[in-house]
């Protein structure tokens, strides 16, 4: 095969793989446009619909860490293939689904199946391109696609959800995962690590179980009040991830590698992979909500005011790269936070009666930031561990992402769920639950979508600072000059030190 038939063969793989990349991302964001529908079908209450919305992105971050080292160890196609088939039954599952608690089973199903996905596509990149220069093209590609599915899944969800039922926005992973497991086997050659040590199994049941504790402590506790029961499970939880913290220094194969954290660079870049994916998958949340519910835009006007955010975010992630060649890494980490806190800031001045500008105004400034942080985050991962690592290094990044997202709607979602219940009407927990009991005064509607409006505005006001902060805080550190590779390296470098390449998982 001559060179020009193995650079084809090379783009039309990564075409391949960048098909289940861009569902993996879209399933973070895709129902909430979708909720108001789901809502009217499923009646879920608080936290059901809370759980619907992130058991997908829990489930992902719980477990990426652990398959991009399956996928190291058993090879990295077969983990995709696999993934790729438990993807597309979960989605036709979650479409058919008659009643919250089969939804959420469904969507956690999907989340498992895109846990083996994602790290496994990203390393699977390092053998379609051997060239440095083409695989860090490749890579910016990926990130894009990754960051572009985030911001279309609602808009894709808007123009279905104008001509068929909600399960559709689910059903349109089926046609792409088919394709996937045709062309895959012919495009994808097989790719494992060698010497690997075995996964702590226990690592991977403790990081879960605790996540998944104090993540139902917060929601229980937000929709129904703080009780006994929900602080024991939550204590139960941090205890759970207390202890497999200190597990992970203790044992030779940890799931995480935490002594990574200790170059200052590197901890920044996965905070920035983490807070702006909970920012966005937050306020996106609550911003559709806001556009149907309380100005009663339809779902098609609500999905085109969404597009000038999603091309913006889209197109900051494909340039990212070149702009990063000019102005260094460390600027492009600054420059994101602080653009993400100024979009953010945007959306207070909107009301109960208009907000359409703000909105779009809040969508493409904060859009720059994303984009920015879906592509340099990514980056840095990958050449911050040897090529052979590259599953477990993608897992990392892509966990922050993922765990941002699902933590963000728990988190976030959270806080506005407790002062709409605080602020708002007595007949409902939630908005959407308000709006469909018969009967109310228009006064009490008023009331209700105001009670929104104000958590929309505190989740906005609370974002934004932290993203302030923890720009403020990578100016400090970063000061010094432009984040380079060698920057990234002594992180890698420092652990590998410290422990054998092939003990770490």
């Amino acid at each position: 095969m001559n060179r020009i038939d193995i650079e084809l063969r090379s783009w039309l793989g990564l075409l391949v793989v960048l098909g289940p990349v861009l569902l993996v991302a879209m399933d973070g964001s895709v129902l909430f446009l979708a909720m108001p529908a789901v809502t009217e079908a499923l009646s879920p209450s608080a936290d059901e619909a809370l759980w619907i919305l992130d058991s997908y992105g829990f489930a992902v971050g719980a477990l990426l860490i652990a398959f991009g080292t399956i996928g190291d160890r058993y090879g990295r196609k077969r983990l995709l293939m696999f993934g790729a088939a438990m993807f597309g039954l979960g989605s036709v599952g979650a479409a058919f689904a008659t009643s919250p608690a089969l939804l959420i089973a469904f969507r956690v199903l999907m989340g498992v199946a895109g846990a083996t996905l994602l790290p496994s596509a990203l390393a699977v990149l390092g053998t379609l391109f051997t060239d440095p220069r083409r695989r860090a093209q490749a890579i910016g590609i990926f990130a894009a696609t990754f960051a572009a599915g985030f911001a279309i899944g609602p808009i894709v969800a808007g123009q279905l959800l104008t001509r068929f039922w909600w399960g559709s926005v689910l059903l349109i992973n089926v046609p792409v995962v088919l394709v996937f497991l045709v062309l895959a086997p012919i495009l994808l050659g097989e790719v494992r690590a060698t010497g690997l040590s075995r996964i702590d199994v226990a690592s991977v049941l403790t990081s879960a179980s605790g996540l998944l504790a104090a993540m139902y402590a917060v929601k229980h506790g937000a929709a129904q009040g703080i009780s006994i029961s929900s602080v024991t499970v939550g204590l139960v939880g941090v205890a759970l991830l207390a202890w497999f913290g200190r597990r992970q220094g203790r044992i030779d194969n940890p799931l995480i590698d935490f002594t990574l954290f200790r170059n200052r660079v590197f901890t920044i870049a996965i905070v920035t992979g983490f807070l702006p994916l909970a920012a966005w998958s937050a306020t996106a949340y609550l911003a559709a909500m806001y556009l149907q519910s309380v100005l009663g835009r339809s779902i098609a006007k609500a999905a085109l005011l969404a597009v000038p955010g999603a091309l913006v975010l889209t197109a900051a992630a494909v340039v990212t790269p070149v702009v990063v060649a000019r102005i260094g890494r460390s600027a492009a980490l600054i420059t994101a936070h602080f653009t993400i806190a100024i979009g953010l800031s945007l959306l207070l001045p909107t009301s109960t009666g208009s907000g359409v500008g703000w909105y779009i105004a809040a969508t493409a400034v904060a859009g720059i930031g994303y984009g920015i942080s879906f592509s340099v985050v990514a980056e840095i991962a990958v050449a911050a561990v040897p090529a052979e690592r590259a599953g477990a290094a993608a897992a990392l990044a892509e966990t922050g992402n993922e765990l941002g997202n699902a933590l963000g709607i728990a988190l976030f979602g959270s806080l506005a769920a407790v002062l709409f219940r605080v602020h708002g009407p007595d007949p409902a927990p939630t908005l959407g639950e308000t709006l469909h009991l018969p009967g109310l005064a228009p006064a009490v509607l008023d009331d209700a979508r105001s009670a929104f409006v104000s958590g929309l505005h505190v989740v906005a006001a609370t974002a934004a600072v932290l993203h302030g902060v923890l720009g403020s805080v990578a100016l400090r550190v970063l000061r010094g000059g432009a984040l380079t590779a060698a920057d990234a390296a002594p992180t890698g470098s420092a652990s590998r030190r410290r422990r054998p390449a092939d003990s770490r998982s």
